[in-house]
């Protein structure tokens, strides 16, 4: 294990971190905020300072592997979840800190679960830091990094960082440097966040409203700066928040053979085209199914549009109490919170590939069943999906639902409900946010018990890192100095 390399990359995060507290100090300045200025001041020094100090041994020529990138990454979003609490804890606006952890560890997860009960009192330094945390976690903060400086002159290092943060079954560069890679992804991803910024100016949106609405869509975390989130905004508002919602699903490889010129082979991604029926197909049902509910088509359409792109895209925004919609309405969303967007997107969830990929794999099993000397490959857009790509998918369910049932016993114990416990879980392990009844839109997860809201604090970070690296964090294989000359790949 090279602890040099895993302390450097840390301290790196820490010292990047330290710098974008910045601007909410400017926030804080402009507003006329002093104390809160002052405590995220102290919070900037304070994760430099740790930064720095973990950057003094240098990490040395020595090569790391699979695990090295696996572990930095599950300990840096620890720490700067810890780190990112400070300016809260420090303001005073969240006097307990479990509490605090709980908020920013929902940001950079871009969970958009909550323990405010008065969003709209929390100073506005602190909103805009709290939003801005969605936007720095929705495409990673080690893409971020990699974007800024490669970690490696390593041939090829530098991507067990990329994967291990990355969602997805498998991650592929855009192009051949890694660098290069991110350095395209947050362009497209800055592009996109600009255009969103435009559109709502357009709308009259207020500037404040409009950084941290941009933020909170682009990362697909869902804060919102308003106790009801979206809903007292303009129909025109809502609608660009619900399309921009849907574009930050899809994977960022598609907007990348866009720009390539390559538009026929964007359009036939398989999981492009499912993840379109999906969001269609599960508004029309819910269109109907809310009919009663509103004042005509437009309206129910509206709604119905909104929450499917925002459920289905983990964002986690609201223009109306969906708690309060049929039966119907809200199984379709909370299977739409279980299958998630696109993989590569800023999107949770369990993503439409996997999804895809496991029914071809039931499909060839069938036909094994059927005919057993019958040879079948799987593949998608036109390539092969080889077997360890299958392993890990099947690894990670089968992960997945452990954690999944594990985490529901230990938040029963709140005795909310069968209701809020498994929609609490779910929307916390797929890094969605609200769910139903305690946890709903209008609720949120201030009086669940400190058990619950630890519990929910590793939903959060398992979905976002999609379970790899904090399970190694776990493995003792992983801290042994050396187990093979193959062992670490």
């Amino acid at each position: 294990m090279n602890y040099k390399f895993i302390g450097n990359v840390i301290g790196r995060i820490l010292c990047v971190e330290a710098a974008v507290l910045v601007p909410a100090v400017g926030v804080s300045l402009f507003y006329r905020e002093f104390r809160t200025a002052l405590a995220i001041l102290i919070s900037a020094a304070v994760t430099a300072v740790a930064g720095l100090l973990l950057l003094l041994p240098k990490a040395g020529k020595k090569n790391y592997y699979a695990r090295e990138g696996f572990v930095s990454v599950g300990l840096a979003w620890i720490v700067i979840s810890l780190f990112g609490a400070l300016p809260f804890f420090l303001d005073g606006a969240i006097p307990n800190f479990l509490d605090c952890v709980f908020e920013t560890i929902s940001g950079f997860t871009t969970t958009g679960a909550s323990i405010l009960t008065d969003v709209e009192a929390l100073p506005r330094g602190l909103l805009y830091w709290r939003s801005f945390t969605h936007w720095l976690g929705g495409m990673g903060v080690l893409v971020f990094l990699l974007a800024l400086h490669p970690m490696t002159k390593g041939k090829g290092q530098s991507m067990y960082l990329m994967r291990a943060e990355s969602p997805g079954p498998e991650v592929a560069k855009l192009v051949p440097k890694v660098q290069k890679s991110a350095m395209i992804l947050y362009g497209i991803y800055c592009g996109l966040t600009l255009l969103q910024i435009l559109l709502q100016a357009l709308g009259g949106m207020p500037l404040f409203d409009n950084i941290t609405t941009a933020f909170g869509t682009a990362g697909t975390g869902g804060f919102g700066i308003k106790a009801d989130s979206i809903a007292g905004y303009s129909p025109y508002l809502q609608v660009v928040v619900t399309v921009f919602m849907a574009l930050f699903g899809v994977n960022f490889g598609v907007y990348y053979l866009f720009l390539a010129r390559k538009p026929l082979q964007a359009l036939k991604s398989a999981e492009l085209r499912i993840y379109v029926a999906i969001l269609v197909i599960s508004t029309a049902l819910i269109t109907v199914n809310i009919l009663p509910q509103y004042s005509g088509v437009g309206e129910s359409l509206r709604h119905a549009a909104f929450q499917v792109s925002s459920i289905m895209t983990t964002t986690g925004f609201a223009t109306t109490n969906f708690d309060l919609w049929p039966e119907f309405s809200k199984a379709i969303l909370l299977m739409l919170m279980v299958v998630g967007a696109c993989a590569g997107s800023t999107g949770g969830g369990i993503k439409v590939s996997r999804v895809l990929l496991m029914l071809k794999a039931m499909k060839r099993e069938h036909r094994r069943t059927v005919s057993p000397k019958t040879v079948s490959i799987i593949k998608l857009d036109g390539k092969v999906v080889d077997n360890d790509t299958l392993s890990g998918i099947w690894f990670y369910m089968t992960a997945y639902s452990v954690i999944l049932v594990g985490s529901v016993l230990a938040v029963s114990l709140n005795n909310f409900g069968l209701e809020t416990t498994i929609s609490s879980v779910v929307a916390c392990l797929n890094n969605i946010g609200p769910g139903f009844g305690v946890a709903g839109p209008m609720g949120g997860y201030a009086d669940f018990s400190p058990l619950s809201k630890v519990v929910l604090c590793l939903n959060m970070l398992l979905g976002r890192l999609e379970i790899f690296p904090l399970l190694m964090l776990c493995a003792p294989i992983s801290w042994r100095k050396s187990f093979g000359a193959r062992g670490g790949r």
